[in-house]
C-alpha cells in the first residue's frame, strides 16, 4: 500500500514537471512586452504625489502579464499536440512532453481548455477591451498552429502580430495611448526574431528541415539572409525615427541616447544568429547570453532614467 502511494506520488510529480515544461515558462519572457506601455508613459505619472497611482497601474499591467502567460501556455499545449508527429523527428523537440508521451493528448486538451476559460474570463473582468485583444491574439495564435505556420512569410508575419498584440494589450489594460512608432519597432523586431528562428531551424535540421517543419521547404538560406538584413535595417531606422519624432517622448530628444544601446543589441543578436546558429531558440539566446541580456537591462534602465528625469 505504501509502495503504491509512493509510486503514485512519483508519477504525479513527473507529470506535473512534464506539464510545466510543456507550458514553456521560458517563453513567458516575451510577454514582458506588455510592460512597454507602462514604461513609456511613466513620465506622465511619476510625480511625488502619484506614487500610489503608479503602483496601481503597475499591478494592473502585471495582472495582464500573468494572464498572457497563462493563455500563451495554453496555446503551446495545443501547438505541441498538433506538432507531435513532426516533433518526434526532431533531435531536440522529440523530448517535448507531448511528443515524448509524458503528457497525453487528452490531458493536454482538457488542461488547455480550462486555462482558456479561466484566462479569457479574467481578461474581460480586468478590462473589457483587454479581453477583446486577448481573443484576437488567441484566434490568431491558434490559426497559426492549425494552418498559417505552413505558409512561408505569412508564418513570421503572424508571429510578429502576436508581439504587437501584446504591446496593444499592455496599453489597453492601463488605458493609455502608445506611439505607432513603438508598434512598428515591435513588429519589425518580432519579424527579425521570426526569420532568425527559421534560419536557425534550417541550419540545425539541414536535409531533414522540411520534414521537421513543412514551411521550411519554401525558404532558402539565401532568402532568409536577405530578409533578415532588410528587417534588421528597418528595426534600426524605425527605432531612430521613434526616439526623435515620437510625441510621447521628451521634447529635448534625450531618448536618442538609447540608440547606441539598441545598435549594439542588434549587432549582438545578428552575431549569435550567424556565428553560433542560435536563432532556433531565441528565448534561450536572450536568457543565456550575458552580453545580450545586459544590453536589454541597460536599455530598459536608460529609458526609465530618461523618462523620469524628463517629467
Amino acid at each position: 500500500m505504501i509502495a503504491h502511494v509512493m509510486i503514485s506520488a512519483k508519477e504525479n510529480t513527473v507529470f506535473l514537471r512534464s506539464l510545466l515544461r510543456a507550458m514553456r515558462p521560458r517563453q513567458w519572457a516575451k510577454n514582458g512586452i506588455i510592460y512597454l506601455a507602462f514604461i513609456f508613459t511613466i513620465n506622465e505619472r511619476w510625480d511625488l504625489g502619484e506614487w500610489g497611482e503608479s503602483l496601481e497601474v503597475f499591478g494592473i499591467a502585471t495582472a495582464a502579464f500573468l494572464l498572457f502567460c497563462l493563455l500563451s501556455s495554453a496555446t503551446y499545449l495545443i501547438n505541441d499536440l498538433i506538432d507531435a508527429p513532426q516533433d518526434k523527428l526532431h533531435p531536440l523537440k522529440r523530448y517535448r512532453p507531448i511528443a515524448a508521451g509524458l503528457v497525453s493528448p487528452r490531458q493536454a486538451v482538457l488542461i488547455a481548455l480550462g486555462m482558456f476559460i479561466v484566462g479569457i474570463g479574467l481578461s474581460f473582468l480586468l478590462e473589457p477591451w483587454f479581453g477583446v485583444v486577448v481573443l484576437v491574439y488567441l484566434t490568431l495564435t491558434l490559426s497559426y498552429s492549425i494552418k498559417l505556420k505552413q505558409v512561408a512569410v505569412i508564418d513570421v508575419l503572424v508571429l510578429s502580430t502576436g508581439y504587437v498584440l501584446r504591446a496593444v494589450g499592455g496599453a489597453v489594460v492601463i488605458q493609455v495611448p502608445i506611439s505607432l512608432w513603438l508598434y512598428a519597432v515591435t513588429s519589425l523586431g518580432a519579424m527579425l526574431i521570426g526569420f532568425g528562428k527559421r534560419r536557425g531551424e534550417m541550419a540545425g535540421a539541414e536535409e531533414a528541415a522540411s520534414q521537421q517543419r513543412h514551411v521550411l521547404k519554401d525558404y532558402s538560406r539565401t532568402l532568409l539572409n536577405r530578409l533578415i538584413t532588410l528587417v534588421a535595417g528597418g528595426v534600426f531606422i524605425t527605432y531612430v525615427a521613434y526616439t526623435i519624432t515620437a510625441s510621447n517622448l521628451p521634447d529635448n530628444r534625450t531618448m536618442a541616447v538609447t540608440i547606441p544601446i539598441m545598435a549594439y543589441g542588434l549587432y549582438r543578436y545578428l552575431h549569435l544568429l550567424y556565428h553560433h546558429n542560435a536563432g532556433e531558440t531565441p528565448e534561450e539566446m536572450f536568457l543565456s547570453d550575458r552580453p545580450l541580456m545586459a544590453t536589454v537591462f541597460l536599455w530598459l534602465a536608460t529609458v526609465v532614467v530618461v523618462l523620469v528625469l524628463a517629467r
